[in-house]
């Protein structure tokens, strides 16, 4: 889960708010955890436990599942994905 101080929220509120969209993000306040900011759709899905995700074990995956995360252990591997993200 991503972090980012109150004062990031004053000063980039576009950038936190598009990690809330994608996450629940932690706001902290003097070092601690003060807050967390999700999406209404999140909160919602918690809210009613209607949340459909499913959990697999890697051996268990589905076959589409395991490709996408293959592709995306490889694009790590390059050293893409880290700092980079929108």
């Amino acid at each position: 889960m991503r972090q980012f101080t109150t004062g990031d929220l004053n000063k980039q509120v576009g950038d936190v708010t598009d990690a809330a969209s994608r996450e629940p993000v932690v706001l902290t306040k003097h070092r601690k955890p003060r807050f967390v900011l999700m999406s209404y759709d999140h909160y919602q899905r918690l809210r009613t436990g209607s949340d459909t995700r499913k959990v697999h074990r890697a051996p268990g995956m589905p076959a589409e599942h395991m490709d996408l995360f293959d592709a995306e252990i490889d694009r790590l591997a390059r050293g893409e994905g880290y700092g980079d993200e929108p």
